[in-house]
């Protein structure tokens, strides 16, 4: 699994005009899933993600957690995540798990995440999203669950 963090100030995610989903500061998490990804990699990837320590502590440092802060997340499922554009000029999404694992797997980062009694904010699988991003700082992170940095 892939995931692009982003520490926000906040976040918004709208299908159809419809705000589905909107945090305040906290992370946003665009998600991709990828073939061979499984439940082991979606709980590695939650509880990475929620213990990094990319906010600020009291000396400007980063320092603190989305789990020290208790702040909340926004999960976006971004497939394009797995799009390889070595080869031509449209990228090749063939890396990327069939819709059915990719949604599983989604709920189940979720649910990690949730297991942590931290809020998750949510997109809706398999529909054009509109997400809206005010990020802080910048801070942008990549985690890959196969490339364990």
């Amino acid at each position: 699994m892939r995931a692009v963090i982003q520490r926000v100030l906040r976040g918004k995610v709208s299908v159809e005009a419809e705000t589905i989903g909107e945090i305040g500061p906290g992370l946003v998490v665009l998600l991709g899933v990828g073939i061979g990804d499984g439940e082991e990699d979606a709980c590695y990837l939650a509880e990475k993600i929620i213990n990094l320590r990319i906010f600020n502590d009291d000396d400007g440092k980063l320092n603190c957690s989305l789990k020290d802060l208790q702040l909340p997340m926004l999960v976006v499922s971004q497939f394009t995540l797995y799009g390889d554009c070595r080869k031509g000029r449209r990228p090749s999404f063939s890396q990327a798990a069939p819709w059915e694992i990719g949604e599983k797997l989604y709920e189940t980062f979720c649910r990690e995440v949730e297991n942590y009694q931290l809020r998750v904010a949510k997109g809706r699988f398999r529909s054009q999203m509109v997400v809206e991003i005010i990020n802080d700082g910048p801070v942008t992170i990549m985690v890959d669950s196969k490339r364990l940095f």
